[in-house]
């Protein structure tokens, strides 16, 4: 039976050797093209070797997901992919309509006698000539200090307002665009950037050749196509493309 379309995809038939956060970079590198995504699940226990969890936030992004990326070679297996049957926290929380998971609670027994009121027997306990002095004398109060002129400077304002005399920095000069070329030349990648990673994102265009890392710098890379359109097409396609949510990676044509 087929399922109705759900914001989240279920993936199973994945490689059960790959590492959980390793698996969870490669699938958020891959199917964050098609839209926001909000969460991605991966257990390792035994029942849940080899299966996933993506949440987009758009229904119509996991459709898409789901479409595109069916049968998708990831790490030598291809992936299946379904919707889930449920939704997930996530979506449930933002439709409204997520009901917390609560534990057995304990049934505490109500006391057959309402405990006594103290305030009640309080002022028959209290010396006439001793309830009298206590009313005469005012109650403590707290003061706050109220800093004149406004909030502390320094505070919420930028390093520029804190320290008027300080020189701006200077403004990085934009590089002169490189020609075409059938090599791409990847910048801004995350330390946790692998060959396998970039080749699933690439391999999705036409002509796709090879991933080349260099060795020792973990935050640049060299992507080959067969020609000079198809590595434009996939530069246009993935400029800025977000590998993990702080890295947006940039891409120009190598130097020839």
């Amino acid at each position: 039976m087929e399922l109705r379309p759900n914001h989240t995809i279920y993936i199973n038939n994945l490689n059960e050797k790959v590492k959980k956060e390793e698996l969870k970079k490669s699938l958020y590198a891959i199917f964050s093209q098609f839209g926001q995504i909000m969460d991605i699940v991966a257990l390792k226990t035994l029942k849940m070797r080899g299966q996933a969890f993506v949440i987009f936030k758009d229904i119509n992004s996991a459709t898409q997901a789901l479409r595109s990326m069916q049968g998708f070679p990831f790490y030598d297996k291809p992936m299946r992919i379904a919707y889930s049957k449920t939704d997930s926290d996530a979506i449930a929380k933002m439709k409204g309509t997520y009901v917390e998971r609560k534990k057995k609670e304990r049934q505490e027994k109500v006391p057959k006698k309402p405990a006594p009121r103290p305030q009640a027997a309080a002022p028959a306990q209290i010396p006439p000539p001793q309830q009298q002095r206590m009313q005469q004398q005012p109650p403590p109060m707290m003061q706050q200090q109220m800093a004149p002129g406004g909030p502390t400077p320094g505070m919420g304002q930028p390093p520029q307002q804190m320290m008027p005399g300080m020189a701006q920095p200077s403004q990085p000069q934009p590089q002169a665009e490189q020609p075409p070329n059938n090599i791409l030349f990847l910048t801004n990648l995350p330390e946790e950037t692998t060959e396998m990673m970039l080749s699933m994102l690439f391999n999705q265009f036409p002509g796709f050749k090879e991933v080349r890392l260099v060795p020792g710098r973990h935050d640049i890379a060299f992507v080959e196509f067969d020609n000079e359109m198809q590595s434009g097409a996939a530069r246009d396609a993935l400029q800025g493309f977000k590998i993990t949510p702080t890295h947006a990676m940039k891409i120009s044509f190598a130097k020839k």
